[in-house]
């Protein structure tokens, strides 16, 4: 009756992404050696085991958030619900000394419909049949899934979102996620090798992910993650998973600038504790006064401000047209991505876009990445 797929050790994974960026992560997932991804609405599934699940985490920088389907069974009602969930084998994944939240979604397809009626039937069994301690602050969450009268049973092995890399503590105002910033340097077809501007740099995240990137460094080298407190958890393999990993020192070809000389600051000190401050540089220059990198042709990448919060963006437009003429006069051979909120604005650069990508969400608003050929 429980499917609870614990025997052999293998799950399926569902890897969160920003809805209309599936692909994208995909195609990371695919490079990155994980078995038969496929791309469903809001993210990307595979299969594998735990040491899979702690990878996943590890190494993918597109992904939000890391989920393990631990199994399931039918349930048409709550008596039987409740019934169920105390038959499932929570001692393989759950331990007694790490508080749980449960969170529960439902659909009209099924006959529990009352999310929160059902999350107390699972609260009650995971209490009485295991001893575990539910807490609604806990890092350690355990969703079910309540379609079609299955009940199925995740976790989210990774506890905070994978955007926070962990060694990233100043940020300007609505900071690009380093989650999407890498999923639209890969949309440019980014793959280490290329120089990397961004003039508007704000924080730094596109320059320090492109340099992370191109030295081989996996994103979450320097945090903690949820599954660390999970039944299953190996420390001395996890050790040497992040053990394994290896960098090299790419060429010095990251770059970013801004007319703001906090953001300057901001980004030279986060590039340092990210460890690429040996590859990336950045300089307190206004768009006007931007030169050409001594460099091959690269990418450049911008997310310009799209005035969502400000009535008159009359100025804005007269940024971006200066942005366009500073780009197309002396950045001949490059690459330009421009991520915005407002077609208006891109049209406003005078660049001929080759590409744009479906509408993703980002800080309340729908941007789109859009691309040129070469200059």
């Amino acid at each position: 009756m429980t499917q609870d797929m614990s025997d052999d050790q293998t799950f399926e994974i569902f890897l969160t992404a920003p809805p209309g960026l599936e692909p994208v992560l995909a195609e990371e997932v695919r490079a990155a050696g994980f078995a038969t991804p496929q791309t469903v609405p809001g993210g990307v599934t595979t299969q594998g085991g735990w040491p899979e699940v702690w990878r996943a985490n590890l190494v993918l920088r597109g992904a939000t958030r890391v989920l393990v389907r631990i199994g399931g069974f039918r349930a048409f009602h709550l008596a039987q619900l409740d019934k169920r969930a105390r038959k499932f084998e929570w001692g393989d994944f759950l331990r007694t000394d790490v508080p749980v939240k449960v969170e529960t979604t439902t659909n009209r397809k099924s006959k529990i419909y009352h999310a929160g009626a059902a999350t107390q039937r699972i609260e009650t069994a995971l209490k009485d049949s295991h001893g575990i301690t539910i807490a609604d602050d806990a890092e350690l969450r355990l969703m079910a899934r309540i379609d079609d009268n299955f009940v199925m049973f995740s976790l989210d092995t990774s506890g905070t979102s994978l955007h926070k890399r962990g060694h990233k503590e100043a940020v300007n105002k609505a900071p690009m996620r380093e989650t999407l910033a890498a999923l639209f340097l890969r949309q440019m077809g980014f793959d280490g090798t290329q120089p990397v501007l961004d003039p508007m740099c704000g924080s730094g995240t596109f320059v320090i992910e492109a340099a992370e990137m191109a030295a081989g460094l996996a994103p979450g080298r320097t945090r903690s993650f949820a599954f660390e407190n999970l039944a299953s958890f190996d420390a001395a393999a996890w050790a040497q998973m992040k053990a394994s990993q290896t960098s090299g020192t790419p060429l010095k070809q990251f770059f970013g600038s801004d007319r703001d000389a906090g953001a300057v600051r901001m980004s030279t000190a986060n590039a340092e504790r990210a460890g690429v401050d040996g590859f990336t540089e950045f300089t307190n220059v206004a768009i006007a006064d931007l030169q050409r990198p001594d460099c091959e042709p690269g990418i450049v990448i911008i997310n310009p401000p799209y005035g969502a919060r400000i009535s008159n963006k009359g100025p804005l437009f007269a940024v971006h047209a200066q942005m366009g003429e500073v780009l197309k006069e002396r950045f001949a051979g490059w690459r330009v991505g421009i991520i915005t909120s407002e077609p208006q604005l891109a049209k406003a650069t005078g660049l001929t876009f080759a590409k744009t990508s479906p509408p993703v969400p980002h800080g309340g608003l729908k941007v789109k990445l859009y691309q040129t050929d070469t200059l």
